[in-house]
Parts: structure tokens; C-alpha cells; sequence
């Protein structure tokens, strides 16, 4: 349907102290006055986040940088030993992801656009051990790799969310030129697929022992996904994905399932002429919620917190074009409302994602990128 714990402590810590203290803006929303506050900056194209257990975050940088973040907003040097990067266009370092075991293993997992040769990439994913102190990446292997490869910039996708068996979906662009593909279960173009953490087909994927299929594939007719997150309550994977002009959709990807790119759609291509049958066909799968006209999604959480507990349950979503946060509230399986924040930054929201403290941190994707965090005002 359409609408026009002892480290929660450690993190309260002022992330973002004195010298960042006027860098801030007082925004009302529907449910809570928030203050949005810079806590890093001088970041280039940041794409991904995630915590570390001591307190730092762990930031790509889309040219092909690997940062940590310290709690006063220091910036690292590059973290070194990273894969063969392709930074063209929308390719480069992409997202990142902690092993569930990361306290015993010190595994990160990266997606990015790989240097394929002759002027071609795909999007990877490669894991590897940071050492102790946190300046290199060690014993790297590229765990996957999407086929074909091809010489074009876009859609590489990508977000990694682990589910609760330890298995880790990745989410894969169509490549923009490759489109029809998207439809073909021989290729991992426009799909979502679900792989082993050293890589390989996850046990129970539906096209495991299927002639002519990849046996990776969870999900396929997907345009770019670049939001996924797992439901706090189902463990279900949900994801938002770009359309053209219009048709952004919401997504809950089920195994094998079709969800009809570029078949159906509910946006028109960029030249305005229709694209596909239509916005349903027997047989394909209908989103959740839609946008019309685009708000070109990227980054997603569900909230789970208790510092904004008129947002629990709800799911924050980062737009590029639309510069803005939206707040879906969910019923079950059902998007049941929206509200739309932070139009007044005026910043291009990457990634969305909820802190150990319960506040919520941005990635704004510019030139001079900022890691913004957004607390209660009182």
C-alpha cells in the first residue's frame, strides 16, 4: 500500500563533546523534540557502519577507505590490507558487517564493487581478521563473488545483515543495463542471496539442487537494494530497494519468491516511458509499500531502543534524493503509517543505524561526509 547494556553506558560517553557541542539543530517531530548533533566529519562518500564492542564505529568510505571512529569523533588512518576496490561511479567500498562472533574472531565482512579486469566489476564480499589494535585487515578472503561481471558503474547493491542462524544475505543490484536479468535465476544479477559465512550456498536455499539456477539465490526481481534489516520480533530479512522514477518499494524477501523487476513496477524509467506490464502479475510478488515519486532509499534500522519510545518498533529509513529520514510505523507485516524527518538538513542520508546507546546515527553521503547522531532534546 501507498502513503503520498554496560556498553549502552560506555556509549552515553559524549560521543561528540565540547568541540562539536554547537554543531547541533533542534528538530520537532511527530512524536519527539530530537536534537541532531555532528559527532565526525571529514569523511568522503561514507556507505556503511557498524559498532565495534569497545565503543568505536567501524565506517566505509566509497573510494575505498576502512575507518574507525573514536567516541570524541577522531577519525583513524585508513585501515590497511582491503580487496581490489572498482571506485567508479556508485562503486566503490560499499557496506560493512561484524561477525556474531566478532568478540572471539575479530571477522569483518565488507561488500564492495571488485576490480574485475578490463574495465569490468561486480559487487564482493570478503572477510577478514582485524588485527588488535585496529589498523589492518588480516587473512582476507573473498567469500563471494556476483556474476557476470560487467563494465558498467551502478546498481551494485549492496547491504549485508546476518540472520539468526549465523547465515549472511547479501543484497545485489540489477547493474542498471542488466535489468531483464534480474529475472533469471542462472545469474545473481537483481537478486538477494543467502551464503554461509565462508562463503558458499546457505543450507536451506530454495534453489539448492535446482538445474540452471544459482544455488546462492534467496530472492530474485529486485532492481538495487540498499536497505535490509532483520525484523527485532520475526527474524524476518526486510529490505528496501530503488525504483526509477518512482516505485521504491518495501520488501519482506521470501525464499524463492519473485518480486518482479523490471515485469511490474510502480515507477515509469527516467525518459518517462512505462516500464514493464505494469504494476501486478500473477505469480509476482507485491511490496509491502511503495514511493511515488522516489525518495531513492538507502541505509534501514528497526528501532529498538527505549530512549525514543514513540518510535519502537518503527523502521527509520535513509533517502539520497528525497534528503530526509522516514519513520515507517508497522503492524505485523503491514507499513500503517509515515512520517517524514529531517528535510531541513538538506543531507543526502546513506546509512541509518541504532547505537548501543539507543540513539540513532546517520551517515551523510557528500564530499565532506558527517557521522550525525540524533538524541531526545530533553
Amino acid at each position: 500500500m501507498k502513503f503520498s547494556l554496560a556498553l549502552g553506558c560506555l556509549l552515553a560517553f559524549s560521543f561528540g563533546s565540547a568541540a562539536q557541542a554547537q554543531d547541533t539543530q533542534r528538530v520537532r517531530t511527530d512524536k519527539v523534540e530530537v536534537i541532531v548533533e555532528t559527532v565526525a566529519r571529514g569523511l568522503e562518500h561514507p556507505w556503511g557502519l557498524t559498532f565495534l564492542p569497545d565503543g568505536r564505529m567501524l565506517v566505509t568510505e566509497r573510494p575505498g577507505r576502512l575507518r574507525t571512529v573514536a567516541p570524541d569523533g577522531t577519525l583513524s588512518e585508513p585501515i590497511k590490507g582491503l580487496p581490489q576496490i572498482a571506485a567508479r561511479r556508485q562503486g566503490g567500498l560499499l557496506d560493512v558487517a561484524l561477525d556474531p562472533n566478532f568478540s572471539q574472531n575479530r571477522l569483518v565482512y565488507l561488500s564492495y564493487a571488485e576490480d574485475r579486469r578490463e574495465g569490468k566489476a561486480g559487487t564482493s564480499v570478503a572477510r577478514a581478521r582485524l588485527n588488535e589494535d585496529g589498523t589492518a585487515l588480516e587473512s582476507l578472503q573473498v567469500i563471494f563473488r556476483q556474476e557476470p561481471s560487467y563494465s558498467g558503474g551502478n546498481h551494485f547493491g549492496s547491504r549485508l545483515v546476518f540472520d539468526r542462524e549465523g547465515n549472511l544475505f547479501v543484497t545485489l543490484g540489477d547493474r542498471f543495463d542488466l535489468r531483464e536479468q534480474a529475472q533469471n535465476p542462472a545469474n545473481h544479477i537483481g537478486k538477494i542471496v543467502r551464503i554461509k559465512p565462508e562463503g558458499g550456498a546457505a543450507p536451506g536455499n530454495p534453489f539448492l539442487g535446482r538445474e540452471g539456477a544459482r544455488p546462492e539465490i534467496w530472492s530474485l526481481g529486485h532492481r538495487n537494494v540498499q536497505s535490509a534489516a532483520l525484523h527485532p520480533a520475526s527474524g524476518e530479512l526486510w529490505t528496501v530497494e530503488h525504483g526509477a522514477r518512482g516505485g521504491d518499494e518495501v520488501n519482506i524477501p521470501q525464499p524463492g519468491k519473485n518480486y518482479g523487476w523490471p515485469v511490474i513496477s510502480y515507477g515509469v524509467d527516467y525518459s518517462g516511458a512505462k516500464i514493464g506490464e505494469g504494476t501486478a502479475k500473477s505469480g509476482l510478488q507485491q511490496p509491502v509499500y511503495y514511493w511515488d515519486p522516489s525518495i531513492a532509499p538507502s541505509g534501514m534500522t528497526f528501532y529498538t531502543g527505549n530512549r525514543f519510545p514513540g518510535w519502537h518498533g518503527s523502521i527509520l529509513v535513509g533517502a539520497l534524493s528525497g534528503r530526509l529520514v522516514s519513520r515507517l510505523e508497522v503492524d505485523g507485516n503491514r507499513v500503517t503509517g509515515e512520517e517524514r524527518m529531517l528535510q531541513n538538513l538538506g543531507e543526502r542520508i546513506r546509512d541509518v543505524r541504532q547505537g548501543p546507546d539507543g540513539l540513532i546515527y546517520l551517515l551523510t553521503d557528500s564530499s565532506q561526509g558527517r557521522i550525525l547522531r540524533m538524541r531526545p532534546a530533553d
